[in-house]
């Protein structure tokens, strides 16, 4: 008999809503044709990976070092911890050791990692909304409760709503700039107002939060934006990021966490961290895709084909008539669901596949009333897709 918490959640109509959709994609393409089927459901990065990616893959194939499949300490190879670290430096602007990295399973295996370290049973993180769908899951799966926090009409951090709800058991605060499923990217600004809140907190309660910054699209701007370093701004700081969506490498599940040199509990959050990534049955990152990152994680990458798409999916909304949040990054469109439909994104959805059209509910991420599409598809998609689009609004 299976777990009855997980065959609750397994029968959850919003549970892996976004994995069903791109299966049912999959199924409609082939019964009408790819050309008939307008399928936004699901950050699969489309373009290839750069050529300095493709070069390394062959490079280390072609190579036969002794045990070069085998074990690695838990944290991972040092050459490629060193580069991260490298990585990491440029971003925050602060000098960062290999000894502050641990190689994850991706950008989720970094954050199950870091939450396995951090939290007692029920303690609290505080998320603002609209959230990547599997925060939820995540913060569970290690006895914590994911506390919702409000943001302002344009989705910005509202640091006052997140004052309000903490509490001497907040273990940490989760920010993801450039948000998914909104393209926001929060401001320095911001995020220094978030920092001033954190250290009264900790200063108050003797408890500093941890702020976790879920990183994976950090490259992928538009318009000169840039996100803000957080590492000179507060000691608690911890960054968690891949090569999915920069490096278009999301099925190598290969990323990294980084913890602020500064931070006085560093020693023991690392040490916690690799144990965790062993006893979470990762026990290690990809050794080949770790050799491959290390020799090219600064491949130079143009994103402007995903800012051309941002362009055209918008005309596409108003042409339609559709309201949204002009993303900043990322590659997602935060959509409002028309005038009447009493804010139900998920009836809208299901009346958005009458016209082959798939989607993503906002309420998955704690959205209501808003739809997601995902525009890192073929040009052809959106273009195509704007007369269903009008016949969807128009039709009920």
């Amino acid at each position: 008999m299976i777990s009855q918490k997980i065959k609750q959640l397994v029968e959850s109509p919003s549970s892996g809503v976004i994995r069903k959709m791109f299966e049912e994609g999959a199924q409609l393409k082939a019964k009408y044709g790819e050309d008939k089927v307008f399928d936004f459901s699901i950050g699969n990065p489309d373009l290839d990976p750069p050529k300095k990616v493709l070069e390394a893959i062959k490079q280390i194939q072609a190579e036969e070092n002794h045990l070069c499949h085998g074990y690695m300490p838990n944290a991972g190879y040092k050459e490629t911890r060193e580069a991260m670290a490298k990585k990491t430096s440029l971003e925050q602007g602060v000098e960062i050791g290999f000894e502050n990295v641990v190689m994850a399973v991706g950008a989720a295996g970094a954050l199950n990692s870091i939450l396995k370290a951090i939290l007692n049973e029920n303690d609290e993180v505080i998320v603002p909304c609209p959230y990547f769908v599997e925060y939820d899951h995540y913060i569970h799966n290690h006895g914590g409760e994911i506390i919702r926090a409000k943001t302002k009409d344009d989705f910005s951090l509202d640091a006052q709503e997140i004052e309000k709800l903490l509490k001497p058991n907040t273990a940490a605060v989760l920010i993801n700039s450039p948000n998914n499923p909104t393209g926001r990217i929060y401001s320095e600004k911001e995020i220094k107002e978030l920092v001033e809140v954190l250290k009264a907190h900790g200063k108050k309660t003797g408890r500093y939060p941890f702020l976790i910054c879920d990183e994976p699209y950090r490259a992928i701007t538009y318009g000169g934006k840039a996100v803000t370093s957080v590492f000179p701004l507060y000691e608690y700081s911890v960054v968690a990021t891949s090569f999915a969506k920069n490096l278009s490498l999301p099925g190598e599940r290969i990323g990294y966490l980084c913890v602020n040199p500064a931070c006085p509990e560093a020693k023991d959050f690392l040490a916690a961290a690799i144990f965790a990534t062993r006893i979470l049955g990762y026990v290690n990152a990809p050794a080949f895709f770790q050799r491959v990152i290390a020799r090219s994680w600064d491949a130079v990458c143009d994103y402007s084909l995903y800012e051309k798409r941002r362009n055209e999916i918008c005309e596409v909304m108003d042409y339609a008539g559709l309201k949204y949040c002009v993303p900043e990054g990322a590659f997602y469109l935060f959509v409002k669901v028309p005038d009447g439909w009493n804010d139900d994104d998920m009836a809208f959805i299901n009346h958005l596949k009458k016209y082959n059209i798939l989607c993503a509910p906002g309420s998955g991420f704690a959205g209501k009333g808003w739809f997601r599409i995902s525009y890192c598809c073929s040009e052809k998609t959106i273009l195509n897709s704007k007369e269903a689009f009008k016949k969807a609004v128009q039709e009920k």
